[in-house]
């Protein structure tokens, strides 16, 4: 069986959110009907979106389940953008496409203007940068930002820059995908800390349940009731007229679940990953001595589980494929489209340049990981390196 090490991609389901999920898929009744079908069906969902809501550090009618990631950060950006008056929005560099492919498609479609802000050596949004562009130029419609970075590992300075939105009167959204069930995730927490009012500060926050040992296909987005904004899709407006769609109890359950075991279990298992993790990344350097570890050094300011190198010479997609080859699967730190091997956008934003981000190799752990899927890969890793390190870069 491969070892498996990108658990930043997905991880395998939890026993308990499998279970969950085949016990409410029996579940009948749309939970939008009137009859005691529909309304038994509706309280599976509520229940489940209590419990989602207790992990997360919210409201339960602030949670809006939606399909995935992906759909909860493009409808706070969207939906923020078309309900505000200015067209800028602050983004900080290096992150996640699904947010860098919403906001360049708001700039292309609908005149936004995107001001990119500076990521520090290590991967943290520059808060200097930050705090003068929440005081300078146009109205500013919206900001978004990270809560940890998905390549790097860097957790990002969420309450201060929330503070800055709150006092510039500005909403911010948190794309928590990559960070809820491996560090604390709380929104109200974050809110308070932050003096965030009604419809600035934290506003908006998303989390997906793939990442924590949910089902593929369901996230959510945190939604404050004094945030006002226009919904992505029409016909019901089952979630408060911000989302519509017949929900998807199972899948609501099974998130739930996940969240809950992860949560529970925090505190323990990152403790176990990052020992891990200081494993793996010692073994990177003995192996490898010029290897550079990319992130911060210091293990509490980073996700436990996240190891991110750059091979001086060796391209990160023909270490890739060399490690695959070996039975262990790690992703590198670039898009990939078309074929055509792209630097890493986060290293570049970083600082590094172009050949230094070509040479990214991503290596995350979870739930599953052990010491002999450690050992795997370091025994894998000097061969391949060679070969990558012998064909250069393309």
């Amino acid at each position: 069986m491969p070892v498996y090490l990108d658990h930043a991609a997905t991880t395998p389901m939890r026993p308990e959110a499998v279970a969950a999920y085949v016990e409410a898929a029996a579940v009948v009744g749309n939970p939008s009907s009137i009859h005691s079908s529909g309304q038994n069906a509706r309280r599976v969902l509520e229940e489940a979106r209590e419990s989602l809501a207790e992990s997360l550090g919210c409201s339960p009618i602030e949670v809006i389940f939606t399909s995935g990631g992906t759909e909860a950060i493009n409808l706070a950006i969207k939906g923020l953008f078309w309900a505000r008056n200015g067209r800028r929005i602050l983004v900080p560099g290096g992150e996640h496409h699904a947010t860098i492919d919403t906001v360049e498609w708001l700039q292309r479609h609908e005149g936004a203007a995107v001001d990119w802000l500076p990521l520090d050596p290590v991967g943290r949004v520059d808060i200097s940068a930050a705090s003068a562009a929440f005081v300078d130029g146009e109205p500013i419609a919206l900001a978004t930002m990270l809560w940890a970075n998905n390549e790097v590992g860097t957790l990002q300075p969420v309450t201060e820059v929330a503070a800055l939105a709150a006092r510039a009167g500005v909403p911010l959204h948190v794309d928590a995908v990559a960070a809820f069930g491996h560090v604390p995730v709380d929104a109200a927490q974050v809110r308070r800390a932050s003096q965030s009012g009604a419809g600035t500060g934290l506003v908006a926050l998303s989390v997906s349940a793939h990442k924590i040992g949910g089902p593929v296909g369901v996230g959510a987005l945190v939604l404050d009731r004094s945030a006002v904004l226009e919904p992505l899709l029409h016909g019901g407006g089952q979630q408060r007229q911000v989302r519509s769609g017949t929900q998807d109890v199972a899948a609501a359950v099974s998130f739930a679940a996940a969240a809950r075991a992860s949560v529970a279990e925090l505190a323990d298992e990152a403790s176990r990953v990052r020992l891990l993790r200081e494993r793996l990344v010692a073994g990177v350097r003995s192996a490898v001595p010029d290897v550079v570890v990319n992130g911060v050094d210091d293990a509490s300011a980073r996700l436990p589980g996240t190891a991110h190198f750059a091979f001086a010479g060796a391209q990160g997609d023909s270490l890739l494929f060399l490690l695959d080859a070996a039975g262990v699967a790690v992703s590198t730190g670039s898009a990939c489209q078309a074929g055509i091997p792209e630097p890493s956008h986060v290293l570049l934003a970083m600082g590094r340049d172009e050949a230094t981000a070509r040479t990214a190799l991503r290596v995350t752990l979870g739930r599953t990981t052990t010491d002999a899927d450690v050992d795997a890969f370091l025994a894998a890793l000097p061969s391949a390196h060679a070969q990558a390190r012998r064909a250069g870069l393309s």
